[in-house]
C-alpha cells in the first residue's frame, strides 16, 4: 500500500467517528496489551538480535514500561477525557466554561533505534488513548524489532486505524511530505530540525523528543560511592545508547581519584572482569556507530576500559578531557564517560549556560542549600537528584526536552494531552444579556467596564 493511500484511508476512517468513544479507545488499549503478552518472547528476542539486550533489560527498559503505561491509561482514561471546568469571567455572565478534548486525527509517530520497542509503543498508547489514528514508522537500524512491531500491530488493528510503515530515509521523507494532523518524532537533533521544517509546510503541530549532552554534576558534598554506582548504571545501560544517559561528568578535582576507583569497582561488579565477554553488556547498534565511538576516544586518556571487539565497546572512562575536545562536541551515545574537573560551581554553571540546554541533568549533592543553587542556575528538560535515569520512569511527570533537546512532553496524562486538541468552549446562558458589550460605548459603560477589567 502506498503511503498517500494509507493517509487517505486513515483520514476517511477517522472522520467516521469510530475512534472517539471511550469504549473504543479502552478496547484498543486492551487489545494492544493482549498482543504484547502474546508476542513478549518474540519482542525480547528481537531486541536481543538488534541490540544484544538480555531478557531482563528488555523487560525492565522496554516491555515492562509499556505495560505499566497501559495499566495507567486503562484505569484513568475516562478521567482524562472528562471536560475540565474552568471559571468564567464576570463579563461572560451567565455562562459555563469548559476545556474539551478532541483527537487531532491522523498522527505520525517516527521512533528511534536505541529503545525501538518502548519508544514506538509509548507514544502510540497516548495517540490511541486520545482517539487518533496512527501511522507508525519504526527505526530501520533495528530491523528485527521493526518487524515484530509490524506483526504486533497487524494482529491488533486494521491498517485504516493503525499502520506500520517499514523502511529507511526514503520512507521517512515520504511520510513527512504528507499532510497529517500531528507528528511525534524521537531521534537526533539533526533529523529533528528536518522534521520541524517539513511540518512547517502544512503547519502541522509536532512533538520533538531529541537528546544532546546530558551532564552529571558531582558536588563536593556528594556521596562518591553512591554517585559512582548510579552513574555506572545510567551510563552503561543499553551500552550508553540512551538519550538521557549521563554524557559526561563534572567532579571536584579532589574527588576525581575516588570516583574513578568506585566506577572501576562497579563496572567489574556489573559486567565482570572482562566486560566484552559479558552477556549483560549490549552491543553497539551497527559498525558505523561502533567506529564513530572508537574515533571519539582515540586521542583521549583512557583510565578504565577502552577495549573493543567487532560489536561491543567496554565501559570506558576518560580522564583529563578538555571542553574543546571532539568527544565534547557531540552526544556520545555509547559506553564512554569523559571526566572534567572543577574548582568552584561557577565554572560549571558558566560552561553549561553557554551550551545547548540538555534533555537531562544529574546532580549528586547532599547539601540542600547548594542543591537549590545548582537547580536555580541551570536549565534542562528533566533531572534526577542523587541518581540517574529515574525521572523518566514516572507516568505522573512529563518527559521532554527544552531548546535543542526537544519540545513537548509525554507519559501518562501528558501523552493524552499531547495528542489532544484542548478546545475552549463557553456555554452562554440566555436569561441575562449584559448591555455593556454593545454599541454605543458610552462613558457610563466605560466606567462599568473599568471596574471589572483591572
Amino acid at each position: 500500500m502506498i503511503i498517500q493511500e494509507i493517509v487517505q484511508r486513515q483520514k476517511a476512517y477517522f472522520h467516521t467517528g469510530a475512534t472517539r468513544p471511550l469504549a473504543f479507545r479502552l478496547e484498543a488499549l486492551r487489545t494492544l496489551r493482549t498482543q504484547i503478552r502474546v508476542l513478549e518472547r518474540e519482542i525480547s528476542a528481537a531486541l536481543h538480535a538488534d541490540l544484544g539486550k538480555t531478557a531482563y533489560e528488555s523487560f525492565m527498559t522496554e516491555i515492562g514500561i509499556v505495560l505499566s503505561e497501559l495499566t495507567l491509561f486503562e484505569k484513568r482514561l475516562s478521567r482524562f477525557m472528562r471536560p475540565k471546568r474552568v471559571l468564567s469571567s464576570l463579563l461572560m455572565f451567565p455562562s459555563k466554561s469548559r476545556i474539551m478534548y478532541e483527537p487531532y486525527g491522523v498522527t505520525l509517530i517516527i521512533s528511534p533505534w536505541n529503545y525501538p520497542f518502548q519508544l514506538s509503543i509509548m507514544p502510540l498508547i497516548g495517540a490511541l488513548a486520545a482517539g487518533n489514528t496512527v501511522i507508525l514508522k519504526p527505526a530501520s537500524y533495528a530491523p528485527n524489532t521493526a518487524k515484530i512491531i509490524q506483526k504486533l500491530i497487524e494482529a491488533a488493528f486494521p491498517s485504516e486505524y493503525v499502520c506500520v510503515v517499514l523502511g529507511g530515509r526514503e520512507e521517512n521523507q515520504l511520510l513527512l511530505d504528507q499532510n497529517v494532523d500531528y507528528i511525534f518524532f524521537t531521534g537526533s537533533v539533526h533529523v529533528g530540525k528536518t522534521v520541524m521544517e517539513k511540518a512547517s509546510r502544512h503547519l502541522t503541530p509536532v512533538t520533538l523528543e531529541l537528546g544532546g549532552k546530558s551532564p552529571t554534576i558531582i558536588d563536593a558534598s556528594a556521596n562518591i560511592k553512591r554517585a559512582a554506582k548510579c552513574v555506572a548504571f545510567g551510563k552503561f545501560l543499553n551500552a550508553g545508547q540512551t538519550c538521557i544517559a549521563p554524557d559526561y561528568v563534572w567532579i571536584p578535582k579532589e574527588k576525581k581519584s575516588e570516583f574513578i576507583t568506585w566506577m572501576n569497582h562497579y563496572i567489574t561488579d556489573f559486567f565482570g572482569p572482562s566486560p566484552l565477554q559479558s552477556d549483560e553488556l549490549p552491543k553497539i547498534i551497527n559498525p558505523h556507530h561502533h567506529q564513530r565511538l572508537r574515533n571519539l576516544m582515540a586521542d583521549e586518556h583512557v583510565v578504565v576500559g577502552g577495549e573493543a571487539d567487532s560489536t561491543k565497546i567496554a565501559p570506558t572512562i576518560l580522564d583529563d578531557v578538555r571542553v574543546d575536545s571532539p568527544i565534547m562536541q557531540e552526544e556520545i551515545f555509547g559506553p564512554i564517560l569523559p571526566l572534567l574537573t572543577y574548582s568552584n560551581p561557577e565554572e560549571v554553571i558558566t560552561y553549561l549556560q553557554n551550551q545547548p540546554k540538555p534533555l537531562a541533568l544529574y546532580l549528586f549533592v547532599e547539601n540542600g542549600k547548594i542543591r537549590k543553587y545548582w537547580l536555580a542556575n541551570l536549565s534542562f528538560g528533566g533531572a534526577t537528584i542523587n541518581d540517574t535515569i529515574m525521572h523518566y520512569l514516572s507516568p505522573h511527570m512529563g518527559f521532554g526536552g527544552v531548546g535543542e533537546s526537544g519540545m513537548g512532553r509525554y507519559h501518562g496524562r501528558l501523552s493524552f494531552l499531547t495528542f489532544s486538541n484542548a478546545r475552549s468552549v463557553v456555554f452562554k446562558g440566555k436569561i441575562i444579556d449584559l448591555p455593556q458589550r454593545y454599541h454605543p460605548y458610552t462613558q457610563k459603560k466605560y466606567d462599568f467596564l473599568k471596574r471589572f477589567l483591572k
